[in-house]
């Protein structure tokens, strides 16, 4: 981004990251909220729960140094009792309540679910010199985003798999297929953009603006 900590920077009237929390303090099925965090940005977060009015018991747990020891912290601190956890990422504050819902009912029916797009770009394969090789088959591709949901005791399985291999990966559902577990797809049907670029900011504050004026 070009301009510090992504996640802290004012959209719509908060720091991105606390609409991304907000959405699930407000979530029903919520019993409780994980933030992994690093260590020295604990203090940003505390006020960051004072400045949403967070009402659900929330919990700030340092992340690891890549993404699955993150999840893992962030699952380890959650409560032995719960049945399912759903992963965010902190950089995509636009996904609404109905969305995540779709993936918690799927994660319960099939033990992991996520909220996926369908490819509908024309793909193509690259080479080293950033010349086209070939045309991507894009049937049956998807692109997935966040939330994954899983019932507590997969995630855990398939990240210890994950952990036991040396392994690495991008997204939560890549440990599932380390372990066979099937994950049902959740077609997202809404704009649910992750904050990448500086240019991503402007339609995600339409976003959140229009989805505040709409609780109005």
């Amino acid at each position: 981004m070009g301009h510090g900590d992504k996640l802290f920077l004012e959209v719509a009237g908060l720091p991105l990251v606390g609409h991304t929390w907000r959405c699930f303090d407000q979530l029903p099925e919520a019993d409780e909220v994980i933030v992994v965090i690093r260590d020295e940005a604990k203090p940003l977060f505390e006020n960051l729960a004072k400045r949403i009015n967070a009402r659900k018991p929330w919990w700030l747990v340092a992340g690891g140094a890549e993404r699955q020891e993150s999840v893992w912290n962030g699952i380890s601190a959650t409560t032995a009792e719960s049945e399912i956890v759903a992963i965010q990422d902190g950089a995509r504050p636009c996904t609404s309540l109905a969305a995540i819902q779709s993936v918690l009912v799927a994660a319960r029916e099939m033990g992991a679910a996520v909220l996926a797009k369908r490819v509908s770009d024309t793909l193509k394969r690259g080479d080293g010199l950033a010349q086209v090789v070939e045309t991507v088959d894009r049937e049956n591709l998807w692109a997935v985003q966040t939330p994954q949901a899983f019932r507590r005791e997969v995630i855990l399985a398939a990240l210890a798999k994950v952990r036991d291999e040396g392994l690495s990966i991008t997204d939560d559902t890549a440990a599932c297929e380390a372990i066979g577990q099937a994950v049902k797809l959740v077609e997202c049907d809404q704009p649910n953009p992750k904050a990448t670029t500086a240019a991503d900011l402007p339609f995600i504050e339409s976003l959140l603006k229009a989805a505040s004026e709409a609780w109005e």
